[in-house]
């Protein structure tokens, strides 16, 4: 009974591989990041996005986007924090993440295509010295969501996203919440 249900998922999986269209290529863009919070200031900072992406269409409108980008985020501390937590005088933090979506693209009309899905960010490396009793103030990783639209041109697609973290990247003991927000502007090239 086990060797029939096998071969029956074995054949369903290789139909699906099939009938998919498999496309990849390079993306590079801007990433206006914040991180909402009383320790930081209520505005956008201006950052760089870039990496790579891979299509597997299933169908003309349905698509699975999973990506991998290097991507920055910075903040500049508010003013009145309480310096006693960090280290310096340093105001500005920068991290970098490498950010792996998983996006399904639907196919709205002509060009248009919608993108939405889960995000999880591994922070590579940052340039905070901000640290309370010897430890990081930011966790190693952020869950995020995802949702935009993107506009394919042939070989050559332009997308515009909002990326909200759902969760509290802080690790202070403090009773504030910090929270990533993005808004990302790039370009893709399909080479394949």
């Amino acid at each position: 009974m086990s060797r029939k249900i096998l071969l029956i998922l074995s054949l369903a999986v290789f139909s699906v591989s099939a009938n998919a269209q498999f496309h990849f290529g390079p993306k590079a863009g801007l990433n206006a990041t914040k991180i909402d919070g009383k320790s930081f200031k209520d505005q956008f900072e201006y950052n760089y996005l870039v990496g790579g992406f891979a299509e597997i269409g299933f169908g003309s409108r349905f698509a699975i986007v999973p990506e991998v980008l290097f991507s920055q985020m910075s903040t500049t501390l508010a003013d009145g924090v309480d310096g006693s937590i960090f280290n310096t005088n340093q105001a500005k933090v920068k991290l970098n993440y490498l950010s792996i979506p998983l996006l399904a693209n639907v196919k709205l009309a002509g060009p248009l295509h919608l993108e939405v899905g889960p995000q999880y960010g591994i922070v590579i490396s940052s340039d905070e010295t901000i640290l309370k009793n010897g430890e990081n103030a930011f966790k190693n990783g952020d869950f995020s969501m995802i949702g935009g639209l993107k506009i394919k041109f042939s070989k050559l697609h332009l997308s515009g996203r909002y990326v909200i973290g759902l969760d509290d990247i802080g690790q202070l003991s403090n009773d504030d919440t910090w929270k990533s927000q993005s808004i990302q502007v790039a370009l893709g090239l399909t080479i394949l």
